[in-house]
């Protein structure tokens, strides 16, 4: 099972006590990890980040709406924030291998329980919403708990996805979702006007022909004397936290104020940050593998040291790396893990036979190679994003020859990779023979793993060849080793 991120927003944001027994509602289920817990009195709201895997997550995260449910009562509740639950919203995110159609179909399957056990009515949004206008949830939430509580019994386009056209009577209406990563983005402003929020929050937000993936609205804080453009930035690779901001600010000159500080309300992915970092610092060329916090990452997460489940999540991740060449390397150490239980079952401890001993710790050697160039296709391709980048920036020989030099790294690796599963599959071949037939499937999914090594590396090599060149490198070589390793497979 992959994990999820699940957001509930709670529209509760000034009683620390109540907040805690919603949140540990959701802790008290095994498998599921609350990450951080953020309110805010103004908007008296709380938001809440947890993660899990599916059944868990979405057991503790209705465990807390049912608690919040209890806890809260809307017909009381006043805040800057807009609300039409005492539940207002709440996301699934998916993490690692996790797929937005498992996310919507957890969402539906919340959402059908919360209605039939709560007595809520429920409207699925985003990427789970059944209706086109139920992606936006400003739509969803248009006239907050007491417009709808008057038109949802009247009006066709306000009638819920699942439970009764009637709001509950203290806990109103709960939108449940799915979407990937949002990043809840303030800026506050050097004066307690309101009216300047709101005006610059519609020149940035995206449905008033502002910034693309960015939902605007501002608000008075009336606790800190100050106006606040509070923004949600759906896609932060589309508009980034630093583009948010100084279109903020330019906007903010316009009225003679400025901004004054910022904030993130919940959790943020680091490449959202480091967006920033280069941005401010003006660092063009920057190799965020360069980290000494990611390099202590890579070198703990390394796949001789994690598990598979870890390993094929950072395939499945939203990552350039690791990739193919990765995987196909990793197939290889399989291909040779294979090789070698199937001779410790074939070898007779009393009277080893040499060759058959050699050929065991040959493919041990193979096995342990292969992960080093798992770890190590993922490195070349980095060497050559940062060597382009530096190309880009400040073109000249040294780069030019540096990214020339980076492409030939990328080449060798993934070239390694081919020659030594061609020769796993050689020496498979050569001892199966005198290897324990109930072990034969055991050696054919050997083969077969390392045909998909050597196939899949030597299209690696491809990728490579074509941007050597574009660069004006002679390539016959390489493509000469190429055509034999194929014709080898």
């Amino acid at each position: 099972m992959s994990p999820f991120e699940c957001v509930p927003n709670f529209s509760e944001g000034r009683d620390p006590a109540k907040i805690d027994r919603i949140v540990a509602a959701g802790r008290e289920v095994p498998g599921v990890t609350v990450l951080d817990v953020e309110r805010n009195e103004d908007h008296h709201r709380a938001v809440v980040s947890l993660v899990g895997e599916g059944d868990a997550l979405l057991e503790g995260v209705f465990r807390m709406i049912q608690v919040a449910t209890k806890e809260i009562d809307l017909t009381q509740h006043r805040g800057e924030h807009p609300r039409m639950g005492a539940t207002d919203v709440v996301p699934f995110v998916p993490l690692g291998a996790a797929t937005m159609v498992e996310a919507v179909r957890l969402a539906e399957r919340l959402g059908e329980r919360v209605a039939r056990e709560l007595s809520i009515p429920v409207y699925l949004y985003a990427a789970a919403a059944r209706r086109p206008e139920r992606a936006d949830l400003a739509r969803v939430r248009e006239g907050q708990f007491e417009g709808l509580r008057e038109v949802i019994g009247t009006d066709p386009a306000r009638a819920p996805d699942f439970g009764a056209a009637k709001v509950h009577p203290t806990a109103g209406a709960i939108a449940i979702g799915a979407r990937m990563v949002l990043i809840a983005f303030n800026a506050y402003l050097t004066t307690p006007d309101v009216t300047i929020a709101k005006k610059i929050a519609k020149a940035v937000r995206a449905r008033d022909g502002g910034l693309p993936e960015v939902k605007a609205l501002g608000f008075d804080i009336a606790e800190r004397h100050r106006a606040q453009v509070s923004m949600n930035l759906t896609d932060y690779r589309t508009t980034p936290i630093y583009r948010a901001l100084e279109a903020v600010r330019r906007e903010a000159q316009r009225y003679g104020v400025g901004v004054e500080e910022s904030e993130i309300v919940g959790l943020v992915p680091e490449d959202a940050l480091f967006d920033s970092a280069e941005y401010y610092l003006q660092l063009h060329g920057f190799d965020r593998s360069a980290v000494l916090e990611r390099k202590v990452r890579g070198a703990e997460t390394a796949p001789a040291g994690e598990s598979l489940a870890g390993f094929t999540s950072r395939i499945a991740a939203r990552t350039p790396t690791p990739g193919g060449g990765s995987a196909s390397a990793a197939a290889g150490a399989m291909a040779a893990a294979l090789g070698e239980m199937v001779l410790a079952y074939s070898i007779d401890p009393a009277h080893p036979d040499a060759t058959l001993s050699g050929t065991a710790n040959s493919f041990a050697n193979g096995r342990h190679r292969m992960l080093e160039l798992v770890e190590k296709d993922a490195q070349s391709y980095d060497a050559v994003r940062t060597a382009r980048r530096a190309r880009k920036a400040h073109p000249g020989p040294d780069e030019e020859r540096a990214y020339v030099e980076a492409l030939q790294g990328a080449a060798e690796v993934p070239l390694s990779t081919a020659r030594l599963a061609n020769d796993l599959a050689r020496q498979i071949a050569e001892v199966r023979p005198r290897t324990k037939a109930a072990l034969g499937s055991d050696l054919t999914t050997a083969l077969a793993l390392c045909r998909a090594a050597s196939e899949g590396a030597l299209a690696n090599v491809d990728i490579n060849l074509i941007d050597l060149r574009a660069a004006h490198v002679a390539t016959e070589a390489l493509e000469a080793e190429v055509a034999r390793l194929r014709a080898g497979t």
